[in-house]
């Protein structure tokens, strides 16, 4: 049941496009388990004065991971998620493009941006911004 409000409605995305998105976070995620499981010998090998450190980091690839497959699961019902994973992504893209000079930085920048990118390139062709206008259902 939808309610009406007053909201223009919006239309789904073609079908080709949703489903492209959908593959796209998809892909996303599985990566970031792939980095996780790269990440979790770092943890197990790095220094005392760095393993909290690293441990947080290697955990947060499993919410990372599960935010991009809740986005291909529901990509126009979680208001906000795509723009806080497109908000996180780019701005570890351009901190780490300023610090080039930094030993993980080059392969970080082009890592993060392109999940960024791919994400951006999801988000229009889902239309997860449709997610914010009331009374709007669909999956």
């Amino acid at each position: 049941m939808s309610v009406d409000v007053g909201v223009p409605a919006v239309t789904r995305p073609a079908a080709w496009a949703d489903r492209v998105g959908r593959v796209l976070m998809g892909m996303d995620g599985i990566a970031t388990l792939v980095a996780f499981a790269g990440s979790i010998s770092i943890m197990l090998n790095v220094s005392d004065d760095r393993v909290i450190t690293e441990a947080w980091r290697t955990f947060a690839y499993v919410v990372f991971a599960g935010l991009w497959f809740i986005l291909a699961i529901e990509p126009r019902r979680q208001w906000g998620l795509w723009e806080l994973l497109i908000a996180q992504k780019l701005a570890i893209t351009v901190y780490a493009f300023a610090r080039w000079d930094m030993p993980d930085a080059p392969m970080t920048a082009f890592i993060d941006l392109a999940v960024t990118v791919t994400t951006v390139i999801a988000y229009v062709l889902c239309r997860g911004w449709s997610s914010w206008r009331t009374g709007v259902s669909g999956r």
